[in-house]
């Protein structure tokens, strides 16, 4: 065995894709010592991307003021990659935790996210890669935008940053004054749904009661993404209404193909790019990935499923190593799935078995490694 890469998910509320790499390296390097081993901590655009991809490639996390989703001045960051990628995650100025109890999301605010863009167009950056996930804001990414010189305009002629409760206040959208870095520098957002921006499966409807939302509030703000979509198209000539992930964050994946002629985009296809995983390919013996549970969620294009379908044309095998295995995952290995195995290895309840699955986890590489030695 000379060369292996691995690039799981994280465990949700268990292990972090970083922690998941660094155990199975290890027990790798116990049983093939002289391996190449290739860690790839995957992010899926929400807290920790940053840092995910920072440990991938390389490169520096930048220090910055911004407003947080209610407005108040915080520490936030962003990182900058070799290559002057910068990789921003919206979790980092409008995300749940920054807001703690206080979920309103009728009243909170993008803006500190343009604040965070503004910043790395000024460093020169090249490209952008704009994370989604974990927010706290419901208002189709215009305070990102307001914060980047796109104005919003009310009836009396008044520019205005819109909220969740004053999308419908929106009589106007002039984006001529907008950052002109902006046209020059590609930004691809990380959206790893498909939700529209609007309806029972849309922003308000699925994602609004984690942020706070009753069931009055999810009518008002779906009636304002609405609104916000019909401005759009006439004023900007965009369609986002039922553009596919534009229901991510609250909206803000539509707000990004609007507002920044932003690419949505898986995110494990943003990270296999940016790693430039088919060159990694090249030699590789075995490839380890994995996530919490493997299912029909996951055929839809998740970690395993799309690192499995590159691997497939390179004809590398894939072991994927999961927390739990669902039903109907036949065609997973239609996909390039060459096996399935779950580090639990006793029948406890999800509270017992999360404190157990590190060594699980270790247990069931040593497995997999005993059994590649027997093969050979």
């Amino acid at each position: 065995m000379k060369k292996i890469l691995l690039i799981p998910d994280s465990f949700k509320g268990t292990m972090s894709s970083m922690e998941i790499c660094s155990i199975m390296e290890e027990s790798i390097h116990h049983h093939y010592p002289e391996a190449e081993v290739v860690s790839i901590p995957v992010a899926d655009g929400g807290e920790g991307s940053v840092d995910a991809f920072l440990e991938a490639l390389g490169g520096e996390k930048v220090s910055v003021k911004a407003q947080d989703p209610y407005g108040r001045e915080i520490n936030s960051f962003y990182g900058i990659l070799p290559d002057g990628t910068a990789v921003i995650e919206m979790a980092a100025a409008a995300g749940l935790p920054l807001v703690g109890e206080n979920r309103r999301a009728e009243k909170t605010t993008t803006y500190g996210v343009g604040q965070l863009i503004d910043d790395a167009l000024r460093n020169k950056c090249k490209k952008l890669i704009v994370g989604l996930g974990g927010s706290a804001t419901n208002e189709g990414g215009c305070g990102a935008a307001a914060a980047l010189g796109v104005r919003f305009i009310n009836s009396k002629n008044e520019s205005f940053v819109p909220v969740g409760e004053t999308l419908k206040d929106i009589a106007a959208i002039d984006a001529s004054g907008i950052n002109p870095l902006l046209r020059e520098v590609p930004i691809v957002t990380m959206c790893d749904i498909d939700n529209p921006l609007c309806g029972p499966h849309g922003a308000s409807a699925v994602f609004g009661p984690q942020k706070g939302a009753d069931e009055g509030c999810i009518k008002m703000l779906d009636a304002g993404l609405y609104h916000m979509s019909e401005i759009i198209k006439r004023d900007l000539d965009k369609d986002v209404l039922n553009l596919p992930g534009s229901g991510a964050a609250g909206g803000m994946g539509g707000g990004m193909a609007a507002f920044f002629n932003s690419t949505l985009q898986p995110g494990i296809e943003t990270v296999l790019d940016t790693v430039h995983f088919n060159n990694l390919l090249e030699g590789a013996d075995l490839i380890i990935s994995g996530e919490g549970k493997i299912d029909t969620q996951s055929l839809r294009g998740k970690v395993v499923i799309g690192v499995a379908r590159r691997a497939k044309k390179s004809s590398v095998p894939l072991i994927a190593v999961v927390g739990d295995i669902g039903s109907d995952i036949q065609k997973a290995y239609e996909e390039g799935v060459t096996g399935i195995f779950s580090i639990n290895r006793v029948a406890l309840p999800y509270e017992q078995i999360k404190l157990r699955a590190k060594d699980d986890l270790r247990l069931t590489i040593d497995n997999i490694m005993y059994f590649m030695k027997h093969m050979r």
